[in-house]
C-alpha cells in the first residue's frame, strides 16, 4: 500500500557542529544549574515552494504546508560518536548476502554475484524490528521554541516569529514542545545545501544506537498491569494551562487569538486556508458538526461558529509542533457569549483528530486520584501498521487531554497496548535495507533502503494529515517527484508524445463514458454560513432566530445562507466525472461535466482523430447491452466493449493498442486489481477526495513515518511477534452500536499470551479478514461479514533492481514500458490483458535510496503471476526489457534484487482494497462500524481515502475517537449554547428608562435593516474591488533582526537540558524541570560572554536581514499606496454608478421610526426630562 496506492539521492552538506566553548560556567550562578556539555546541533525547517535545504544559519521565515507561516525546528544531537547503524547488526543478521532468522522471509535466490531476496510471507527478524529512521531516546532530544506567527501583541495564539528577547521575560505565548530525552525523535536535523540539479526539502535523520543498548521485544513478555504514578506531573509543553473542567472562564479573554496587526481579510484568508488544509469546508458545517449543533444554533449563528472553528484550525496548522489549548480556542471568539461554542468546536476538533494529533506532546490533564474506584481499563490495538500506530498514538493523546474526566470518575487513564504479529512495525509500510550500505549523497544518518510497499505520497496539500506528521513534526527528508515521465515501446523505441496524448485522450473518453453508470450517492445534510462574511472575517450583526432543526427542510442536503459557497458543495445539475489518470499513481482526476452525451464520432473528431471511411457522423457507442447482460457489471467489461466499438470508428494500430493498454495497466496499479474485477458503479467511489500538490517519496524510506509515530513523543507499548488467533468480544445490540456493551474482550495469541481488554481496535488487513485466520467469538454479524466478502483485496508486486552504476537518465523519476500482447501484433483487446502490467513502470529511486536502483511494478494479472514466477525468470525478463529500452549502453546484471510477493504474506494476503464487482456503496462505511467493544480501522475502512497510507492513518484517528466516546460519552453541548445579549433593566437603571427601545421598535428594526443594506453594499464593493484590483498586498515576512534570537534558537536545547539536569540534582526530583526564565537568563549570559567569532555569523545574518527587511518594506509600502489610491478611486466611481438606495420597506420604516422618536420626546418633555441630542436613536 502506498500513500496513493500500494506499490534520487539528494546531495546535502552537514552543518558545522558547534559545541559550547570552554569558558565561564553559566549555570553556577543558579542553584539549580550546572555546566553545559558539548553537543552537536543544527537547525532545519520545511520550505513551502522550492523545498530547499537550508544552511545552518538560515533563519529566514519559511512556509509550512499550505500556509505562509514559519516553522522552526531546533534539534540536538548529543551522541555524535554512536554507531550509526548499530540497530542493524550485520554480523548477526546477514550471512552470505541474505537476511536470515525465524521471521526473516528472505532467502538467497541464486548464488554468485547477484543477490536476490524474495519477500514473501514473513516480516523481519527481531534484530531488525527496530530498524531505520529515528534514533533511540537515550541519545536525542528535541525542544522547539516556536510562537505561532501572525498575531499581534497580546494574542496568545499568534505572535510574530520573533519570540522573546534576552532578559525581557516571557511573551504572551511561548509554545514549547518537549520530545526528549525520553522521546524517540530525530537524532538531528542537519542543514544542507542545494544541489545544481534538484533541491529537495530535507531534515537529516540519523540511525539508531548500538546493539548493546537496544531493547529486545519478546512475544512472551507479560503486559504491564500498572504504570508509574503520574500524580501531580503535568506536561511542560504549554505555558497556558488546560482548563477543560472549568465552567468559569474569568481569566479567558475574547479575541486574544486573533491578530491585531493584521487586516481582517488577511486573517479570514488564513482561516479559510487552514480549514481547506484540514479537509473541512470553511463555509459549511461538517455533517457531524451539523448533527451536533442543529438543535443549538440558528442559521445566522452558523457563520459566527464557522469563524471560530476556522480560527482554531489556523492556530493548529500554523504550528503543529505545539498543541492548541482551550484558552487559545476561546480566544478565537469575538464575544464572551461564544465561549461555550468555542469550547464545543475545540472539543469536536480534538476528538475527531483535526487538531492536536500526530507526534507531539499534549498537555496531560490527569489529576491525582484520592481513591481508585475501578480497575484501570486497557485498550488493545491489533496491528502496528499506520492505522494501528496512528490509533494508539491518538488514544494516548486523547486520554491525556481528557484525563481529568477519568479522574473525576475515580478511574485511572486507560493504558494502550499494540499487538503486532511480525517482528517489526509498519505493516505494509516497510523499507528494506539494501545489502550494500554505501549511500551516495544521502543526508547523514540515513540508510539505503527499498520500499517494499508504500512508496508515494500523493500530494501534501488540501488536508493530507501526513503533511502535518512528515513536514510539520518529524521534518523528514522527501524528494518531490517531477512529472517528466517517458514511455518506451516494447521494442525500446520512444513513444511520440503527440501520439501518446491522442491515445490518452481516447482512453479518458472511454473512462468518461463508463462513469455514466456510477452509483449516485446522496449527500449528507449540512448547512452553510454566509460566505461573504466569512471571507472578510466578520460575524453577522443580528441575533439569529429559530435553531436550524426548526427551519431546515429535511429533504435539503445543504441549506445556504448569504452568498453561494462556490465549490463548497456539489451542484446537483453538474456531474463530476473522471478526466484521465495521474501517470505517477494511476489515480483518476475529476472535473465537472461529461463528454458521454456527445456522439462518439463528434468526440473523436474533437480529440483529433480522423474517422474511418464510411462512418456516420452521428454514430455513438452503445454500452447498455453489455451492462444489462451482466449480473454484476465490471469496469473492465464496459471499457473493453467501448474500445471495440471505437475500433469501428477510428483506425487503431497494434502500437495504439499497446499504448491504450499501458493506461489500462496504470489504472490496475491504482486499484491493485484487474479491471474486470472492479465494480462498474463504484470503482472510483472515493473520487473527488484527492489531495493536491506534488507527489513525493521519503528519502531513506517510508518506514520513518510509522517509526516516528511509534516513538514520538514517547514510545508506544508495542508487543511484536504476537500473532492473534482468536478475539472474544462483547457484542452490542445494534449494527455499529456500542452503547449497551458490557463485559471484557479477550485476545488469544499463538504464543500462548492471553490479553484482556475493555476495547479492541482491529486493524487487520482486509486480506487477513477474508482468509479468516483470526476467529471472532461470537462470530461477526452478517452486516459486518457482508462487506468483508464483497470488497476486494488486490495485489501489487515490485521487482527491485540495484546496480553499481546507473545506465538510465538520473534526472527522470519514472519511465514506462509498453508490453506486447500474447499474440504479438494484435488488435484484439483480450490478447493484452495478461501481460500489460508486467514491468510496465519503472521508478528511478537513486535520489531516495542512495544507490542506483530501479523499482519495476507488476500490476493487474502480472502481480499474481509474480507470486509463482521464479526469481531467475523475473530478473532475466527485467534485464532483457531494460536492454531494449537502453540499447545505447550495456545493461549489466543487477548486483542485488528484491522481489515482493504480498499475496503470500500471511500478515496481509495482498496489498490494498478495491471496490469489487458485488460491492455496495456503503460497504466501506459498514467496514468502519464497531461491533460491541470491537472497533475497526485500516485503509479498507476509510471510504474517502481507501488503499492509501493517509487513509489508514485517518481511520486510526476515527477509531480512537469512537473508543473515547464509548468511555466518556458524546460531546456535551450547553443549552443555550449562545446566551442572548444582556440587556439593562429599566427597573435597575431608571435613568435609562425610555432610551432602551424594545426589540420590535421601529427604530431598532430600521437600524438593523439599514446595517444589513450597508453591509451587503460594502460586500458588493469589496467583491468588485477584488475582481478589479486583486488582493491588497500583504505585509511581507521579516527576517530575524535580533542576533540573540538566532543564537538562542541554536543553543536552547543544550541549555535547557543542562538546566533540567541541574534542577533534578538540586531538588532530588527526577521529573523536575528548570523554569523558562532560568534558561533564558543562562542563555543571555552565554551570549554576553561568547567570543566575537561565535557572535559574528549571527551579527552578519541580522545585518543582512535588516537590509532585506528595509528593501521589502519599501516595496510593500509602494505597492500598498498604489493599491489604496486605486481602490479609493474605484470606490468613488462605484458609489457614483451603484449607489446604495434604501428599499421601500426601509423608507416606510424610517417614517414610522421618526414618529416613534417624536412620541418619545413629547413624553420626556411632559415628564420634565429633555434630551439634548437624539443621536442614540439615529440610524
Amino acid at each position: 500500500m502506498s500513500n496513493h496506492r500500494h506499490p534520487g539521492n539528494e546531495q546535502g552538506a552537514n552543518s558545522p557542529n558547534s559545541s559550547s566553548a570552554a569558558g565561564p560556567n553559566y549555570f553556577e550562578s543558579f542553584s539549580s544549574m550546572s555546566t553545559l556539555a558539548s553537543a552537536a546541533h543544527a537547525q532545519g525547517r520545511p520550505q513551502q515552494q522550492n523545498h530547499s535545504i537550508h544552511t545552518h544559519h538560515d533563519h529566514s521565515a519559511a512556509g509550512f504546508s499550505d500556509l505562509d507561516s514559519a516553522l522552526y525546528n531546533v534539534l540536538a544531537d548529543s551522541n555524535a560518536g554512536a554507531n550509526p547503524y548499530g540497530e542493524y547488526d550485520e554480523s548477526a543478521g546477514i550471512d552470505g548476502g541474505h537476511v536470515g532468522g525465524p521471521d526473516g522471509g528472505y532467502v538467497t535466490a541464486q548464488p554468485g554475484n547477484v543477490f536476490t531476496w524474495s519477500y514473501e510471507q514473513h516480516g523481519l527478524p527481531d534484530m531488525l524490528s527496530n530498524f531505520h529512521g529515528l534514533p533511540d531516546q537515550q541519545h536525542n532530544a528535541i525542544r522547539v521554541e516556536q510562537a505561532r506567527n501572525g498575531a499581534g501583541a497580546g494574542a496568545p495564539g499568534g505572535l510574530t516569529s520573533s519570540g522573546f528577547n534576552a532578559g525581557q521575560g516571557t511573551t504572551k505565548m511561548d509554545g514549547q514542545v518537549s520530545l526528549g530525552p525520553q522521546s524517540h525523535i530525530m537524532k538531528s536535523l542537519r542543514a544542507g545545501r542545494k544541489t545544481p540539479h534538484q533541491a529537495t526539502e530535507s531534515s537529516d535523520v540519523s540511525s539508531l544506537p548500538p546493539p548493546s543498548q537496544r531493547s529486545q521485544s519478546k512475544a512472551s513478555t507479560p503486559l504491564e498491569t500498572e504504570r508509574p504514578s503520574k500524580a501531580n506531573t503535568l506536561s511542560s509543553t504549554r505555558t497556558v494551562p488546560d482548563r477543560s473542567s472549568m465552567r468559569s472562564r474569568s481569566d479567558f479573554r475574547p479575541k486574544t487569538s486573533i491578530p491585531t496587526d493584521m487586516a481582517p481579510e488577511d486573517y479570514a484568508r488564513q482561516c479559510i486556508l487552514a480549514a481547506y488544509s484540514s479537509r473541512l469546508n470553511p463555509f459549511a458545517l461538517h455533517p457531524e458538526e451539523y448533527e451536533l449543533l442543529r438543535n443549538h444554533i440558528s442559521q445566522l449563528q452558523v457563520t459566527s461558529y464557522l469563524n471560530i472553528r476556522n480560527g482554531i484550525l489556523r492556530l493548529w496548522t500554523r504550528n503543529p509542533l505545539v498543541s492548541v489549548t482551550r484558552e487559545e480556542a476561546s480566544g478565537c471568539a469575538k464575544d464572551y457569549r461564544w465561549f461555550d461554542a468555542a469550547d464545543v468546536a475545540y472539543e469536536w476538533l480534538v476528538r475527531k483528530g483535526y487538531i492536536n494529533f500526530g507526534c507531539l506532546e499534549v498537555p496531560d490533564t490527569t489529576g491525582t486520584l484520592a481513591k481508585v474506584r475501578a480497575k484501570r481499563k486497557t485498550i488493545v490495538v491489533i496491528g502496528a501498521g499506520m492505522a494501528g500506530l496512528g490509533c494508539a498514538r491518538q488514544l494516548q493523546g486523547l486520554f491525556a487531554q481528557f484525563g481529568e474526566r477519568f479522574t473525576a470518575k475515580g478511574e485511572e487513564v486507560p493504558k494502550v497496548v499494540v499487538l503486532e504479529g511480525r517482528g517489526r512495525i509498519g505493516g505494509r509500510v516497510y523499507s528494506h535495507p539494501l545489502r550494500t550500505q554505501s549511500p551516495e549523497n544521502l543526508p547523514t544518518g540515513l540508510r539505503c533502503t527499498a520500499d517494499m510497499g508504500a512508496q508515494i505520497i500523493t500530494g501534501f496539500d488540501s488536508g493530507n494529515p501526513l503533511s502535518i506528521v512528515i513536514r510539520g513534526q518529524l521534518a523528514l527528508h522527501y524528494h518531490p517527484i517531477r512529472d517528466n515521465s517517458i514511455l518506451y515501446d516494447s521494442d525500446g523505441s520512444i513513444i511520440d508524445k503527440e501520439r501518446d496524448g491522442l491515445l490518452e485522450n481516447l482512453f479518458n473518453d472511454i473512462l468518461d463514458r463508463a462513469s455514466v453508470y456510477r452509483h449516485k450517492v446522496s449527500q449528507p445534510q449540512t448547512i452553510e454560513g454566509d460566505r461573504e462574511l466569512i471571507e472578510i472575517g466578520r460575524d453577522p450583526s443580528g441575533e439569529g432566530g429559530k435553531v436550524i432543526a426548526m427551519v431546515q427542510n429535511p429533504n435539503d442536503s445543504v441549506l445556504q445562507i448569504g452568498g453561494t459557497a462556490e465549490g463548497s458543495t456539489r451542484n446537483g445539475d453538474t456531474e463530476m466525472v473522471p478526466a484521465g489518470l495521474d501517470k505517477l499513481t494511476g489515480k483518476a482526476h475529476i472535473v465537472p461535466g461529461s463528454s458521454s452525451k456527445a456522439p462518439a464520432t463528434t468526440q473523436a473528431v474533437a480529440l483529433g482523430w480522423p474517422l474511418r471511411e464510411g462512418v456516420s457522423p452521428s454514430r455513438t457507442l452503445d454500452l447498455d447491452m453489455v451492462v444489462e447482460s451482466l449480473e454484476h457489471p465490471t469496469l473492465g467489461a464496459v471499457m473493453d466493449e467501448a474500445l471495440r466499438q471505437y475500433q469501428g470508428i477510428v483506425d487503431l494500430t497494434p502500437r495504439d493498442m499497446r499504448l491504450l493498454n499501458w493506461h489500462y495497466a496504470n489504472l490496475e496499479y491504482a486499484n491493485a486489481a484487474n479491471l474486470h474485477d472492479l465494480s462498474l458503479g463504484g470503482w472510483d467511489q472515493d473520487i473527488g477526495n484527492e489531495f493536491e500538490g506534488e507527489h513525493a517519496e521519503i528519502i531513506g524510506g517510508y518506514l520513518q513515518v510509522p517509526r516516528g509515530i511509534w516513538r514520538c513523543p514517547t514510545r508506544l507499548d508495542v508487543r511484536k511477534q504476537c500473532v492473534v488467533k482468536r478475539i472474544s468480544y462483547a457484542p452490542g445490540d445494534a449494527p455499529g452500536g456500542a452503547e449497551s456493551v458490557s463485559g471484557k474482550a479477550v485476545i488469544d495469541c499463538d504464543n500462548g499470551m492471553t490479553v484482556e481488554a475493555d476495547a479492541v481496535v482491529v486493524t487487520l488487513p482486509l486480506g487477513v479478514l477474508k482468509e479468516k485466520s483470526v476467529s471472532f467469538e461470537p462470530a461477526l454479524p452478517g452486516w459486518k461479514v457482508g462487506p468483508i466478502e464483497r470488497l476486494g483485496f488486490g495485489t501489487l508486486n515490485k521487482v527491485v533492481l540495484v546496480y553499481e552504476k546507473p545506465f538510465w537518465d538520473e534526472g527522470r523519476d519514472v519511465f514506462g514500458l509498453l508490453r506486447r500482447s500474447e499474440a504479438g501484433e494484435s488488435l484484439n483487446q483480450d490478447d493484452y490483458t495478461a501481460r500489460r502490467g508486467r514491468l510496465y513502470l519503472f521508478w528511478n529511486c537513486i535520489k531516495t535510496s542512495g544507490r542506483p536502483m530501479l523499482v519495476a511494478l507488476m500490476a493487474g494479472d502480472a502481480a499474481h503471476q509474480t507470486e509463482s514466477d521464479s526469481d531467475d525468470d523475473l530478473v532475466a525478463e527485467a534485464t532483457a526489457v531494460l536492454g531494449r529500452m537502453f540499447a545505447h549502453t550495456n545493461v549489466p546484471e543487477p548486483s542485488e534484487v528484491i522481489i515482493t510477493r504480498w499475496g503470500k504474506d500471511r500478515f496481509t494476503r495482498g496489498s490494498y482494497s478495491y471496490v469489487g464487482s458485488q460491492a455496495r456503496p456503503d460497504d466501506y462505511d459498514l467496514m468502519a462500524k464497531p461491533v460491541g467493544n470491537l472497533y475497526f480501522a485500516g485503509e479498507a475502512t476509510c471510504g474517502t481515502h481507501p488503499a492509501t497510507v493517509h487513509g489508514a492513518y485517518l481511520s486510526g484517528l476515527r477509531a480512537a475517537s469512537e473508543v473515547l466516546e464509548s468511555m466518556l460519552g458524546p460531546i456535551r453541548v450547553p443549552s443555550p449554547l449562545v446566551p442572548p445579549k444582556p440587556r439593562l433593566d429599566s427597573a435597575t437603571y431608571p435613568s435609562l428608562s425610555g432610551k432602551r427601545k424594545a426589540d420590535d421598535s421601529a427604530v431598532r428594526r430600521l437600524r438593523d435593516l439599514k446595517e444589513a443594506r450597508l453591509e451587503s453594499h460594502e460586500a458588493e464593493i469589496k467583491s468588485a474591488l477584488l475582481e478589479k484590483l486583486g488582493e491588497r498586498p500583504t505585509k511581507p515576512g521579516r527576517g530575524a533582526a535580533n542576533p540573540f534570537l538566532l543564537y538562542q534558537k541554536d543553543h536552547w536545547v543544550i541549555c535547557k537540558n543542562k538546566c533540567d539536569e541541574a534542577r533534578r540534582k538540586t531538588t532530588g526530583n527526577p521529573d523536575a524541570k528548570a523554569s523558562r526564565n532560568e534558561v533564558r537568563a543562562a542563555l543571555g549570559q552565554m551570549w554576553r560572554d561568547a567570543p566575537d567569532e561565535v557572535k559574528r555569523p549571527y551579527l552578519e545574518e541580522t545585518a543582512s536581514n535588516k537590509e532585506a527587511n528595509s528593501a521589502s518594506q519599501e516595496t510593500f509600502k509602494k505597492h500598498v499606496d498604489e493599491w489604496d489610491k486605486a481602490a479609493e478611486a474605484f470606490r468613488a466611481e462605484y458609489h457614483e454608478k451603484n449607489p446604495s438606495k434604501p428599499s421601500e420597506e426601509e423608507v416606510a420604516l424610517a417614517e414610522e421610526a421618526q414618529q416613534e422618536r417624536e412620541t418619545t420626546k413629547r413624553a420626556r418633555k411632559l415628564g420634565g426630562y429633555v434630551e439634548d441630542s437624539d443621536s442614540s436613536y439615529g440610524v
